[in-house]
Formats: C-alpha cells, structure tokens, sequence
C-alpha cells in the first residue's frame, strides 16, 4: 500500500501556515487589523475617548470634589491664570448663545442632535486621518454637553482662564475637544489637494 502522507516540519509557535494564502497567522491578524482600521473607524474610537475623558471628568468634579455645592462665585485657584469653577452653562460652548427655560434647552438640545447627526453621516465618508480625527472631536464633545443638558438641564463647566486683566470664556473638557477638533477640520481643508489645486489654477491661467 503506498503511504501518500506528507510530513512537514511543526509550525513555530503563534504561527500557523496558511496553504491557500501562504501567510501565517499573524500575518493574516494584522492585514484584517490594518485593513480594518478606516479613518471613519479612528474618528469613532476618538469621539467615544473624548465622550468618555469629558464625562468622568465631570463626574470626579461634581461627585467626587463635591463642585456641585459650590456657589456661583466660588474659585479654587490652580494658577495665577487658571482657576477652577462651579458655572452651569445654559447656552451652548462657551456661555454662548444663553437659552432660558425648558423650550430653550429643548431647542439646543435637538440642535445638537442634529449636528451629531450630520457629523456622524460625513465622518462615515472621511479618507484623511486629521478630517475624522477632528470629526470625532467635535462629536464626542458635542454628545457630552448634550448629556449635561438632559441630566441636569445645564452644561457644568468648570475652567476659568484670566490674564493681564482679561477673562476668558469658563469651559470644560467638551468644549476644549469641540475647539481643538473645528482646528482640525481647518487644517484639513488648507491641506486637502483639491484646495492646493484651486489656489493654483489662477497663477497657470496667468
């Protein structure tokens, strides 16, 4: 009887061959990885992080350092130009936009669901690493001022910049991801080729 066996030599250890594709396990682990890993993708991790950083913030400041008692004139100074305070913000990112009474917070609050909404539907599409990145930023952010909103009918915000006789608006980390990702999203657009492009049709046509 003839023995059609074939003895091949053990695989190392983590590494199992693959007949079809010829790569090992690890190989196939980190095409399907990097593969995976979209722009949109990154964006998304980055909004849940800045959801996450604003709202365990916020709570270690209302419940764990009891900020929730302080009153509306209330500074613990951290710096000559930093200080943190207790101020439950009615209107949208920065004090801006003041809206009083339950229609107004109803109103923001839709609003802002709306813009997540749009903002979510554009970082699906997003091909540049900094354009999701700022998305996510400014998502996470806006998502975690819309829960203070509906948790306490306010946005607790808490740092208080000042210097040389100038305040700055008081804000919280949520603010801060809004801010640095609408930063981002300029960037994006200066860097995108297409805008490289347009600044150059008028200097060929010359």
């Amino acid at each position: 009887m003839l023995d059609v066996s074939v003895r091949f030599p053990p695989p190392r250890a983590g590494e199992v061959a693959c007949r079809v594709c010829g790569k090992s396990e690890g190989g196939l682990v980190g095409d399907v990885w990097g593969s995976s890993m979209t722009p949109s993708r990154e964006g998304a991790i980055v909004a849940a992080a800045a959801l996450a950083a604003d709202q365990v913030f916020k709570n270690v400041m209302l419940y764990g350092f009891d900020f929730r008692e302080l009153d509306a004139f209330a500074r613990i100074e951290i710096t000559p130009f930093l200080d943190l305070v207790m101020v439950w913000n009615r209107g949208v990112s920065y004090g801006l936009f003041q809206a009083n009474g339950l229609a107004g917070t109803l109103i923001l609050t839709v609003f802002s669901f709306a813009a997540v909404a749009a903002l979510s539907w554009w970082l699906s599409s997003a091909d540049r690493r900094i354009l999701a990145w700022g998305l996510g930023l400014v998502i996470g952010g806006a998502l975690g001022n819309v829960i203070d909103r509906i948790l306490y009918g306010a946005v607790a915000d808490f740092f208080h910049f000042h210097a040389f006789g100038r305040d700055w608006y008081v804000f919280n980390v949520a603010d801060a991801a809004i801010t640095v990702g609408v930063v981002a999203l300029l960037v994006d657009a200066f860097l995108r080729p297409e805008a490289k492009d347009s600044d150059r049709e008028p200097a060929i046509r010359k």
